[in-house]
């Protein structure tokens, strides 16, 4: 079968490629530009990948063209798609209907964590024995020799991160739906995607259909920290459990200590599981692996060997990854672009190093960040930091009146007593905390994009 990917960006291309060729397809695809080492790692793969979208990349006419979220009718290879009739999904369809109807699906949802709680699950299940399929929405580093996105097993279990966030031009609801889900994980639930979503009961509702998918042989894992969460058990016609550090939890984190990494005592029931640790940081990163160990729990897989695995995870790259050190100074890469994640962060950072003083440099990048909707939420969450940089907002063409305002985020700080600044560029962020960090400074640099290569100049500044 020949299949031609559109509109289908970055690391979920270079997945779903990868994905589909394994399974003896012949795929391309079209993108506006392709950057290393995404173009690298396709290239490794054998997957022609064009640059640009022209009609004439679709002229032999492939068998099923993927069409991804990124673009919109007025797109010249979506026009000349449906002017030929060609058969066409989107890229959920696909994975559903390719992998998941003969599969026993893992669906790990939520506003946050999914990525990590994925990456656990997939790797827990894969070192407890179950050999899963795994498709992560980020870089997992136990899998493959340089992390991947995505594990091929043999076993039943497909274990898929479930984006909230919309399907293709012609389906604007949401990818998990089409996930077929004998177990759902909804972690916690918060307005986000405000270019998707008017408002958190939207959200709200999402998350309702997701749960009512389930079979009533199934499980639904319910984060009780959550409120929107814990309150979807009601909606829920298969077995459910509740995780969290609550007393209230079934799946409870209790005595959790921060060092180099998590240590924490898992209590089921009132039944004691014993001890577990990972090199992550943080009480959502606690609850993060807690969901992966109930779920391993309930696939029968041996208590031990989910405790051997959760020592052994590397985590996932952008999740507070230490780029690099330069004169005593640590700087961390991470994704966090919602006002909760950043608080998280902060918040674990700070408490695995204290007495030392924690920059935060913030670029507004996503859809729901540079809108003024969390305005005052951003000046709560960065308060955990001692010096905060934000960058100018990237979607610089939103009106005045919905964009984020970068001066009254600092005038917030400044009056919460926190040292804040907004500098504008890249090269400019550099300068000023090249020359004033010290040793013993950790810097975390939070952004869902790019951000103009900053983590490996600030290094080199530093340097």
């Amino acid at each position: 079968m020949r299949i031609h990917l559109i509109g289908v960006c970055g690391t979920a291309m270079a997945t779903l490629a990868a994905l589909l060729k394994h399974r003896g397809h012949d795929v391309s695809g079209s993108d506006e530009h392709v950057y290393p080492p995404m173009s690298d790692f396709l290239a490794a793969e054998k997957i022609n990948v064009l640059e640009g979208y022209r009609g004439e990349h679709v002229a032999a006419r492939p068998d099923l063209v993927v069409v991804g979220n990124a673009i919109s009718r007025g797109n010249a290879e979506l026009e000349a798609v449906l002017d030929a009739g060609i058969r066409y999904a989107s890229l959920p369809e696909t994975i559903r209907d390719q992998w998941l109807w003969d599969a026993q699906s893992i669906v790990i949802a939520g506003t946050h964590g999914k990525t990590t709680t994925t990456a656990l699950t997939g790797w827990l299940l894969t070192a407890a024995g179950a050999d899963p399929t795994v498709l992560i929405g980020g870089i997992a580093r136990n899998f493959g020799d340089d992390g991947a996105s995505y594990r091929i097993g043999k076993g039943k279990a497909f274990v898929i991160e479930g984006d909230e966030y919309d399907s293709a031009y012609f389906d604007k609801t949401a990818k998990f739906l089409k996930y077929l889900p004998d177990i759902a994980v909804v972690n916690n639930i918060e307005f986000d995607h405000a270019d998707i979503y008017r408002d958190i009961d939207e959200v709200r509702l999402a998350f309702r259909r997701l749960v009512n998918l389930v079979p009533r042989g199934g499980l639904t894992l319910l984060g009780i920290d959550s409120p929107d969460a814990a309150a979807l058990g009601d909606k829920a016609r298969s077995r459910v459990q509740t995780f969290g550090l609550s007393a209230d939890a079934e799946w409870q984190a209790i005595d959790i200590r921060l060092e180099a990494g998590s240590r924490f005592r898992v209590r089921r029931k009132g039944e004691d599981l014993g001890e577990f640790n990972m090199p992550l940081l943080g009480d959502h990163n606690v609850r993060n692996a807690l969901v992966a160990i109930a779920v391993g729990v309930d696939l029968g897989l041996d208590v031990e060997r989910l405790r051997q695995g959760l020592a052994a995870f590397k985590g996932v790259k952008r999740r507070l990854e230490i780029v690099g050190e330069a004169r005593g100074v640590t700087v961390y890469d991470d994704f966090a672009h919602h006002p909760t994640a950043v608080e998280e962060t902060l918040k674990a950072v700070r408490r695995s190093a204290p007495g030392r003083r924690v920059w935060a440099i913030f670029e507004p990048r996503s859809a729901s960040s540079c809108r003024r909707i969390f305005q005052d939420d951003f000046a709560r969450a960065f308060a955990g930091a001692d010096e905060v940089v934000i960058a100018s907002v990237f979607r610089s063409s939103l009106p005045a009146e919905e964009r984020l305002s970068e001066s009254k985020l600092v005038a917030d700080l400044t009056a919460g007593h926190v040292r804040a600044r907004h500098l504008p560029d890249v090269e400019t962020i550099v300068g000023a905390v090249a020359r004033e960090a010290r040793d013993g400074d950790l810097i975390v640099v939070m952004s869902n994009g790019g951000f103009g290569g900053i983590h490996r100049k600030l290094l080199a500044a530093l340097a």
